[in-house]
């Protein structure tokens, strides 16, 4: 049985939480899990997509909330942001430091934490997307976060489902 299988048929309480360990937008995970079942990964993919785009900030900004600080660990899916993070362990002191400093500014001035899907990025180049993105205004780089994190979670459920 596939990863897929497997939670295509479990409760609907129950699928939902497994979703909210990819991305915890209660409304996102519940509305995702509603839409069961699902043929393969890419309608899975699909509507997951679909859902977060179509859900507001407020939706938006509880999962930010459940993200780590770039370079910093925890986080409700702790151990997916190391994996996703690995580029950050091995940066020097330097940019460590200046991206804990970009972390801060980052969240004075927009109110969430700074996302990126982190995945195959080195810290250099992490650190110049944060350092970019702190241009924007807020309403623009709240969509800008959106979209990672939308690709964040295409990775976790790429996850979950064991693919």
């Amino acid at each position: 049985m596939s990863g897929l299988d497997r939670w295509n048929g479990l409760p609907q309480e129950e699928a939902a939480a497994e979703l909210l360990a990819v991305c915890h937008s209660r409304r996102w995970a519940e509305q995702v899990a509603a839409g069961r079942p699902y043929a393969d990964l890419a309608g899975l993919q699909k509507a997951a997509d679909e859902v977060w785009m179509a859900l507001g900030p407020e939706d938006w900004l509880e999962a930010f909330a459940a993200h780590p600080r770039i370079g910093e660990g925890g986080g409700r899916s702790a151990a997916w942001s190391r994996q996703e993070q690995s580029g950050v362990g091995g940066a020097g002191q330097d940019v460590q430091e200046a991206l804990a400093r970009g972390n801060a500014a980052y969240e004075a001035r927009f109110g969430h934490v700074f996302l990126i899907a982190a995945a195959g990025r080195s810290a250099d180049e992490i650190l110049a997307q944060l350092e970019a993105r702190l241009g924007n205004d807020p309403a623009t780089e709240l969509r800008v976060a959106a979209g990672e994190h939308r690709r964040i979670t295409r990775l976790r459920i790429e996850k979950l489902m064991g693919t």
